[in-house]
């Protein structure tokens, strides 16, 4: 990867420059910084609180799925309003959108990490949600304003691509050394000094952009994040309550209702936040059902995986972060030499197979016992690498292929969108699975009337097998990724020679 633009200055730009939105050159290094950061701040989120899951519950006395709810707030809200930021930043001039959002996410960080309750701490998750989806594509957005067209773009495009994977990874590290050194709270905490850095340099090396006009599509966005949250509420709801209580199915119905008045808002609005007809390319359509079950798989597996490692293996924190380094380690990897094989191959066999890797990968790490340790999981998880690798780049090429350059931000903020929101459905479906899992097995194991040591051990081994279901059920939901991308996804060409068009793959999580 090219090193960013190092040629900085601490000189005001001229009035000329400032009224004109032009930052001068010698100014982009610092931009470069400031998006970097807000980024990587960003992406950091959707892992660093997963390692500091088992802390949060025993502080805050969280059951086993409504902890879901820490992981779904934030990422069920920055999915669903994530075309609506970049909207926004359309809307109302790019920099001010993005540090709003900035202040937004800082601020909730600070209010989340200070939460006593569990209300207080899931209020605080979505309001992150929120400015992340603000200051995430507006963000993107912000590198073409500044940059010039060709290697400069490009090595900036390469930086933030850099920030959304090395986020992800540097979120399961970071946040296990700190909850071993401190507390779970300062995985919120290390939020609040990145944003108020961003905050401060941003306004005078970021370009002012005017806003365009046009309307936000408020209903379209709220409806669709109401339904999905509905739907989400109602599977993590329905172990505790059972499928067919009036609260459950209520849940289900109005999550049915919202997202039936979306469609219809959606065809009749003029400027959507989802453009219907955006789905209905055949590759599309396939690539973004691709990236929904990865990111279901994806989320899910680190989820129940982190839960693994810290209360049956008795990993500390920092050291589950390290056992997670095969993940990033092959995405990375992966990703480079796919982004040059693409080229020649086109992005077809890279969006079949990789799907399919992965759900090798999470059938080896269901049979994961109470009994195994870390050599029964490192090769599953090298082989999830592997598959998110060469998933990432091509379903992004794919995605933007065959629309028009001022629509290729549109079809990578859906793809993204996608992996964000199938994150959040799938997590709560296999918190489901896994719970009912591991409450069959508990009834079993008390009805068999052993001793107190006993039934700790066979309390320890439900959970086991909750965990096994959950890793199968990923795997089937990967299995149908490939199905859809063999059926669904065409030959598409590889990646243009000036790499126009190519937004950033997916991080980790």
């Amino acid at each position: 990867m090219s090193a960013p633009p190092t040629a900085v200055s601490t000189v005001a730009p001229p009035a000329s420059d400032a009224a004109a939105g032009v930052v001068p050159h010698r100014r982009h290094g610092l931009a470069l910084v400031a998006i970097a950061a807000a980024q990587l701040m960003v992406m950091l989120d959707l892992t660093i609180v997963n390692i500091a899951l088992p802390s949060m519950q025993h502080e805050l006395h969280f059951s086993s799925t409504n902890l879901t709810w820490v992981i779904d707030a934030y990422v069920l809200v920055f999915g669903g309003l994530l075309l609506l930021g970049g909207r926004a930043g359309d809307l109302f001039g790019r920099r001010r959108a993005f540090l709003f959002g900035i202040a937004l996410f800082a601020g909730a960080s600070l209010l989340g990490g200070l939460a006593t309750t569990q209300a207080w701490l899931i209020a605080a998750r979505a309001i992150q949600g929120i400015g992340a989806a603000v200051a995430s594509p507006t963000a993107l957005s912000l590198i073409a304003t500044t940059f010039d067209e060709g290697p400069e773009r490009n090595r900036a495009m390469a930086v933030y691509a850099g920030m959304s994977g090395a986020g992800a990874a540097l979120g399961l590290l970071l946040g296990g050394a700190l909850v071993d050194v401190s507390s779970w709270r300062w995985v919120l905490f290390v939020n609040v000094p990145i944003g108020v850095a961003v905050l401060a340099i941003a306004p005078f090396v970021l370009p002012r952009t005017p806003g365009h006009g046009g309307r936000l599509d408020v209903p379209g966005a709220v409806t669709v994040s109401a339904g999905m949250a509905s739907l989400v509420y109602g599977l993590v709801r329905a172990p505790d309550a059972g499928w067919l209580a009036g609260s459950t199915l209520a849940a289900f119905a109005v999550a049915v209702v919202l997202l039936a008045a979306f469609v219809v808002i959606e065809a009749k609005s003029a400027q959507p936040v989802l453009p219907l007809r955006f789905l209905a390319d055949r590759n599309r359509a396939g690539g973004y059902g691709v990236m929904l079950l990865l990111g279901a798989s994806m989320l899910s597996l680190i989820f129940f995986l982190t839960q693994f490692l810290q209360e049956v293996l008795h990993y500390s924190p920092v050291v589950a972060g390290v056992a997670y380094l095969p993940i990033p380690v092959m995405v990375g990897g992966t990703g480079l030499v796919v982004s040059r094989l693409v080229k020649r191959f086109g992005t077809r066999p890279f969006v079949v197979v990789g799907p399919a890797v992965v759900a090798v990968g999470l059938a080896w790490v269901s049979f994961v016992t109470a009994s195994s340790g870390y050599g029964s999981v490192f090769g599953p998880l090298v082989l999830v690498g592997l598959g998110m690798g060469l998933s990432f780049v091509p379903l992004t090429l794919n995605a933007v292929s065959s629309v028009a350059r001022h629509e290729s931000g549109l079809a990578s903020a859906l793809l993204n969108t996608s992996q964000q929101v199938g994150g959040s459905l799938g997590l709560a479906a296999l918190v489901t699975v896994a719970a009912t899992a591991t409450r069959d097995a508990l009834r079993h194991a008390s009805a068999a009337g052993h001793g107190a040591a006993a039934l700790h051990a066979a309390a320890t081994t439900a959970s086991v097998h909750g965990y096994q279901v959950a890793f199968r059920t990923g795997a089937a939901a990967a299995a149908l990724a490939f199905v859809i991308a063999v059926v669904a996804v065409r030959a598409r060409g590889g990646l243009p020679e000036d790499g126009s068009g190519l937004a950033p793959a997916a991080g980790v999580g």
